[in-house]
């Protein structure tokens, strides 16, 4: 019941960096949001793998916490050097 409720509210919490993303139109802004929703989606997925006792699925989870906003905040450096040449 409780993993439950806190699973829902994580979802919630999911659709704030959404939200942020739609809204701004700064590039730096929408992908830091996007790394937001990368981290609540693997807890999300730990959540789950909690509830049907599954230690292949709460593998993915740590992958993806640890490994998945590297790539993503890289490509963000990347563009905010660009940005800073640009001008």
């Amino acid at each position: 019941m409780i993993l439950t409720i806190v699973l829902f509210a994580l979802i919630l919490a999911l659709l704030i960096p959404l939200y942020e993303a739609w809204r701004n139109e700064d590039i730096w802004q929408t992908m830091l949001a996007l790394t937001s929703i990368a981290t609540k989606t693997s807890l999300i997925i730990l959540v789950v793998s909690v509830l049907r006792n599954d230690l292949m699925v709460a593998a993915t989870g740590v992958i993806i916490l640890s490994l998945g906003n590297a790539g993503l905040m890289l490509l963000a450096h990347i563009l905010k050097r660009m940005n800073y040449s640009n001008e």
